[in-house]
């Protein structure tokens, strides 16, 4: 084995919060040593979508400016999906056409190795092409890792290493999650020129969409699509639970639903004439707050995917802003830290009371029972199927004279929507 190196901070992974975190640190004059998985940052987060900027504006007041930020989003679609028809309703806002702006599509091929230079002119030094084996221990304190065969010896170590963090599980900081905590998704990147997405969708010069998709399109498991518009591609996928997958018919293949998905007549006319450029597959947790780790040890902090810090209300998803924040909020406590020459977890449990006062875990405690209402199979097949028939037969005209809407909407609640439907819009309530 190699002779150790020292820095004052190592951080496993250089997705967003493991580089937030990088360029936070370096900022401060801090020794921060990035250590990459991939060819380079971005090579293996491919999540895409969209970034909200708002509760990201007071940790990173002078990037957006100039950050590669693809269109910002002006109009919100949401598409109830039956196997032969389907609702979508749209909001368009004045609101989101206001400077600064909501919220912006990404692509993270371009953004991450665009936050990892702005990390590195800060001073903090980026590792690809090279993997974390394990944990350095001293009297039960993380003291370093092992990359490569060489020992690297930190005062903190991060793990920004993803949703199936094996940090996490060597530093004991997390109960085994269940399939049930984790979805995968399948996405592809399709080009098309910007003319051609702003005329299908309706919008002018630099504006954006962003649509989700829930129904028979994931066959009755949990799970949906989605679409964002970037400058001159599209993003679209699917993310299915995990738990779902198990359960469904063995060798049951995710490509297969992006394949029909994209046959859809709600999607096809929106991506025709487009070329596939990427296709990729991801781990994204979707517990929430009941299955996040200990996020702070003794020498050892917990940051993004890794930590379970992200968020699906149904209507919204969050993961890449939760990820900058805590990578921001991680770098100060270990500042903190630093100054009192602290890195017990009596300092370090400072990240997670910074946590606490954030939008991030304010957010997830807000939507805690989310997780367990999603799971519920009627959301994905009962009624978006009985949605999409009923205002199917309200806007049918017939042979026969037209009957009482009244009269249509009680036999259609009779027959579709039964004493289940009563507890499922009480649990609503919950959330």
């Amino acid at each position: 084995m190699a002779e150790a190196e020292k820095v004052e901070v190592v951080i496993v992974g250089a997705g967003l919060a493991g580089l937030a975190c990088a360029y936070h640190l370096a900022a401060a004059g801090l020794e921060v040593l990035v250590i990459e998985r991939g060819d380079f940052p971005g090579s293996k987060n491919v999540t895409g979508g969209r970034l909200y900027l708002h509760p990201l504006r007071s940790f990173f007041p002078h990037l957006w400016e100039e950050a590669p930020l693809e269109r910002h989003v002006t109009k919100e679609r949401l598409t109830a999906m039956g196997k032969g028809s389907s609702v979508t309703v749209e909001l368009s806002s004045e609101r989101f056409k206001e400077k600064p702006y909501h919220s912006h599509t990404i692509l993270r091929a371009k953004f991450d190795p665009w936050l990892a230079e702005r990390a590195a002119q800060k001073g903090a030094i980026i590792v690809p092409k090279s993997r974390v084996d394990d944990l350095l221990w001293q009297e039960g304190r993380v003291i370093g890792i092992v990359a490569s065969e060489a020992e690297i010896h930190a005062d903190v170590v991060v793990a920004a290493d993803g949703a199936f963090s094996f940090m996490v599980e060597k530093a004991g900081l997390g109960k085994r999650r269940k399939p049930q905590d984790y979805a995968v998704g399948a996405k592809e990147v399709i080009e098309l020129t910007s003319g051609a997405i702003e005329e299908r969708f309706g919008l002018s010069h630099g504006e954006g969409a962003a649509q989700l998709f829930f129904g028979s399109l994931t066959e009755g498991m949990f799970g949906g699509g989605f679409l964002y518009t970037n400058i001159d591609t599209i993003s679209l996928g699917v993310v299915v639970g995990i738990n779902a997958l198990m359960e469904k018919e063995p060798g049951f293949e995710l490509h297969r639903l992006l394949d029909s998905f994209k046959e859809r007549p709600e999607v096809k006319p929106l991506i025709e004439g487009g070329h596939p450029v990427e296709y990729s597959a991801h781990i994204v947790p979707e517990g929430g707050l009941e299955s996040m780790p200990q996020v702070y040890g003794h020498g050892i902090l917990v940051v993004g995917d890794a930590a379970g810090l992200a968020l699906n209300t149904g209507l919204i998803v969050r993961g890449m802003d939760f990820a900058l924040a805590s990578g921001a909020l991680a770098a100060q406590t270990i500042m903190e830290a630093k100054k009192r020459n602290d890195f017990s977890p009596a300092s370090l449990s400072r990240y997670e009371e910074l946590l606490k006062e954030s939008f991030v875990l304010k957010g997830l405690e807000t939507f805690r029972e989310v997780p367990r209402f999603l799971q519920n199979p009627r959301l994905f097949n009962l009624y978006p199927q009985a949605l999409s028939e009923s205002l199917e037969r309200l806007m049918w005209i017939g042979e026969e004279p037209k009957e009482k809407i009244s009269t249509t909407l009680w036999r259609e609640a009779r027959r579709a929507f039964r004493f289940s439907a009563v507890r499922d819009l009480l649990r609503v309530w919950r959330i």
